[in-house]
């Protein structure tokens, strides 16, 4: 017969698991408990990923909308380049929210007793962590599915979407009475421009697509003709002239009747160029594995290869940080948790833009560089989970309220001697 636990406790909260341990099987009892927590944990993770996206995609924001407004790029290719951009930030908000919701969701449990109740039915810490690292283990795979799979696809389409609006919309973005540089390497300024014809009056073309010996152009008329096969931008222009600069003291001057300055749109700017980011898993090994690809570039793709597996493995991480920081962080309240996973966050990064500053230059190898947050905030989220589970208190809740009494006692002194 299965053993019966019977617990009389005061709980706060109406709908709190604390009802739900009373007089149940001990099999059924675990059962109910994991289901509770895995609740428990996803409702706080949907709404960190809908809030770490946001906040991600607002950077982004301002450039797409320039791209309607400006532009006149239509709502359904901003809404494409988003869902491009989503992988991306996936692999960030993932972990980020897995950690928000571990925090909340023990912060709430412990505040509540409901932790108590859990350890007063013979549940352990440990024997709460299992629903735990089953979430960790569905946020690593869909990270890892995400970093393998629809990160490069994701940034590839993004980029080809990008050239095409830049190819197609370019001649549409020319403003008269101001200074356009969307054409690469090209400064142009039209007193009057007519979108239908493409025509120009009044005009003034810087060009520094030869640094060594960049021209300024000035003409009276012209007339913008694009070649979508060629992918080549044709600018006749009328009447004008060309002051070129040789060194620093050479100088010469070309009148003209007709002049046809020629753009290839082919050649994309640096941020549209394929790198190590770009590259799928097999991509990324066949160009580790080649003699002849660049050191430099060579460390790149170790970095980015140990990179998309490093960053889904935080999930595991942040497990083993976020349940003891929770329990023991449960009478400040939401908003301290929410600093308290930005505060880690921070430290991860910051170790990560490190180690891979270190792997860049070849101070350390590109694995010890990229893996050296999670082991140390792995060595960290050890200690603290022994601590919690044997019921002592992490010397970081001492050491913040000690500081913030020394610091009002010392602003109380100064008051005073005043």
């Amino acid at each position: 017969m299965a053993r019966r636990i019977c617990i009389v406790l005061h709980y706060r909260r109406p709908n709190s698991l604390l009802p739900i341990l009373s007089h149940v099987s001990f099999r059924s009892m675990k059962k109910t408990l994991f289901l509770y927590l895995l609740r428990e944990i996803t409702v706080p993770f949907l709404l960190g990923m809908a809030a770490f996206t946001s906040v991600l995609l607002m950077g982004r924001l301002l450039k797409l909308a320039d791209l309607v407004v400006a532009k006149g790029v239509p709502l359904t290719d901003i809404l494409l380049m988003v869902a491009y951009l989503i992988p991306s930030f996936c692999l960030v908000t993932i972990p980020m929210a897995f950690l928000l919701a571990l925090l909340l969701a023990f912060g709430r449990l412990s505040a509540d007793s409901e932790i108590t109740a859990m350890k007063t039915s013979g549940i352990s810490l440990f024997g709460m962590l299992p629903p735990v690292l089953l979430f960790a283990l569905i946020a690593y795979l869909a990270t890892t599915f995400i970093t393998i799979y629809a990160l490069p696809r994701g940034n590839i389409s993004f980029k080809k979407l990008l050239f095409d609006i830049m190819e197609s919309r370019i001649t549409l973005s020319l403003k008269e009475k101001v200074f356009n540089d969307d054409f690469p390497g090209l400064v142009i300024y039209t007193d009057s421009y007519d979108p239908q014809q493409h025509s120009m009056t009044g005009i003034l073309i810087h060009d520094e697509r030869d640094p060594q010996e960049s021209s300024t152009i000035f003409a009276d008329k012209g007339v913008i003709v694009a070649d979508p096969v060629s992918k080549i931008l044709r600018v006749e222009l009328f009447n004008g002239g060309i002051h070129k600069l040789f060194g620093k003291n050479g100088y010469r001057q070309i009148e003209f009747q007709d002049y046809n300055l020629s753009i290839d749109l082919s050649q994309a700017p640096k941020e549209m160029v394929k790198n190590e980011l770009d590259l799928t898993f097999s991509e990324l090994l066949e160009g580790i594995n080649s003699s002849r690809t660049a050191p430099s570039m060579h460390r790149d793709m170790l970095l980015e290869l140990n990179r998309r597996f490093a960053l889904p493995f935080a999930c595991f991480v942040f497990a083993l940080v976020g349940v003891p920081l929770g329990i023991q962080n449960h009478r400040s309240g939401k908003a301290t948790g929410f600093s308290l996973s930005i505060a880690v966050i921070l430290i991860y990064y910051i170790i990560l833009s490190t180690g891979k500053t270190l792997g860049e230059k070849g101070l350390v190898h590109p694995a010890v560089g990229v893996w050296a947050p999670n082991l140390i905030l792995l060595a960290i989220g050890l200690y603290m989970f022994k601590k919690t589970a044997t019921e002592q208190r992490i010397f970081l809740f001492d050491i913040v309220p000690a500081l913030v009494g020394w610091a009002d006692r010392w602003n109380g002194m100064r008051r005073g001697l005043r």
